[in-house]
């Protein structure tokens, strides 16, 4: 019965996907291997500090090729790759490297779900390595340069249809450019590492109200007791207000309704601050509203805490925590996993990695050289984990020589806009405590002036 079971799930899987996905062989595998299926791969939704009800995974089984840069989108793809896994992994059921002058081409098709009638659409992608174009229906709508940083499209209704053509085509240099790649190398040894490229973290959909909240900006001073949260909304014309709401643990705290480009400031009487031993977060509730209805309804969160370099009552200069020197313990975390590379099996994988530097008594990690996905975060927020957020390093030779490269200003500007990304993506989590704009001398330039920005 045991074996007429285990026959019938294989070869369920094998009509459900087309192709009997698995693992590339041989390879080392983590215990969480075993968990990842093509129709529930990192299933989380991608954006905890902005949360939706309403939205669409596209991560899965995708088409893909291999081609030449000097081809055109190619007429056809025979095989499969399971996104958000980068192609070199053995999760992707593929472990293949792009050589430079090879471009790296994914199809699948979507429908959009009925309920979302009219709406804009936003089209999610996470991250890709590095260029990235993206074609709808046969048009293309856009690309993108940047391996680490989230990026999206917004769909009118009239270009969807009801079965939707997506294809993307990434290019990545790897090791042959100057681009921010953090320790990747085409051919892996030492203490570098295997390249990554490609989708490497989550695709997705959401339905975008008339007027809906974009971003935000939030600043805590434990001080004077309060928050302070810039939104950024996008509206068409029309009369709108904004509801901000707090609740700690379940229970309300306080609210305002303001006009929607209005800055809202909060008075958080005997706050329950943030730290690596009480990780203490508050919930917040934004609603977007037209003549007293709620349009769009997003939950996010927030941890009071403050950051200062002041002196100790030893007389040398410290890092403070909460008006408390704090000694940062941790290890450097390189986010490399043996079966996803940069994409950890599950998410279930990468908690348990943050749990065991915390029962280790750590206190912290330095995130080196990689920007993770934004769950990572959320998880470091939750059970109280200190990070040093390194921005990847770039233009950099590695070999023997190992030279610094003069950065050109095409090189310089593209790090700053990465720089920028990595910082306003992720300024409201209060697990992160540091940025590190270089690692050691590595594609080092300006430096003063990148610090002080």
């Amino acid at each position: 019965m045991r074996l007429f079971l285990c026959l019938f799930l294989m070869f369920s899987s094998f009509i459900q996907y087309g192709q009997s996905w698995t693992p590339v062989k041989g390879n080392l595998f983590t215990r969480w291997t075993k968990d990842v299926r093509p129709d529930n791969v990192w299933k989380e939704y991608p954006r905890p500090q902005l949360k939706r009800a309403e939205w669409k995974n596209l991560n899965g089984l995708w088409n893909y090729s291999i081609l030449p840069e000097s081809v055109s989108i190619p007429s056809v793809f025979t095989d499969e790759i399971l996104v958000p896994f980068p192609i070199e992994s053995a999760l992707s059921g593929v472990k293949k490297t792009v050589k430079k002058g090879n471009k790296l081409w994914y199809k699948r098709k979507f429908s959009v779900p009925k309920n979302w009638g009219n709406k804009k659409i936003a089209l999610h992608f996470e991250a890709s390595d590095w260029s990235t174009e993206v074609w709808l229906n046969g048009k293309k709508i856009g690309i993108h340069k940047g391996g680490f940083d989230h990026f999206k499209f917004v769909l009118n209704s009239d270009q969807l249809k009801n079965t939707n053509e997506l294809i993307v085509g990434v290019t990545d240099p790897t090791d042959k450019g100057w681009q921010a790649l953090g320790k990747q190398v085409e051919k892996p040894g030492g203490i570098f590492y295997t390249s990554v490229t490609g989708l490497w973290q989550t695709v997705w959909l959401e339905p975008l109200e008339e007027a809906y909240l974009e971003s935000f900006k939030l600043v805590t001073d434990i001080d004077k007791g309060t928050v302070t949260i810039n939104p950024s909304i996008v509206s068409s014309k029309g009369s709108y207000a904004l509801k901000t709401s707090v609740f700690y643990k379940g229970e309300f705290v306080t609210s305002k309704t303001t006009k929607i480009h209005e800055k809202v400031v909060f008075k958080i009487k005997n706050a329950h601050l943030w730290s690596p031993e009480t990780p203490n977060l508050y919930d917040v509730q934004f609603e977007i509203q037209k003549d007293n209805k709620a349009i769009d309804k997003v939950a996010s969160y927030f941890g009071m805490r403050s950051l200062k370099l002041a002196k100790a009552k030893d007389g040398f200069v410290r890092l403070f925590l909460n008006n408390k020197a704090v000694f940062h313990n941790g290890p450097l975390d390189q986010g490399y996993w043996p079966d996803g590379i940069y994409t950890p099996p599950t998410e279930a994988a990468m908690l348990y990695d943050l749990q065991v530097i915390k029962s280790l008594g750590f206190n912290m990690l330095r995130k080196h050289v990689k920007v993770e996905s934004r769950r990572f975060y959320y998880l470091c927020d939750k059970i109280g984990l200190m990070v040093w957020q390194d921005m990847p390093n770039g233009d950099k030779k590695i070999g023997p020589q190992d030279k610094d490269i003069t950065r050109t200003k095409e090189s310089a500007k593209q790090f700053e806009f990465e720089l920028t990304k990595l910082i306003n993506e992720h300024y409201n989590y209060p697990s992160i405590v540091m940025w590190v704009p270089f690692n050691e001398g590595w594609g080092q330039y300006d430096t003063e002036r990148i610090t002080k920005y």
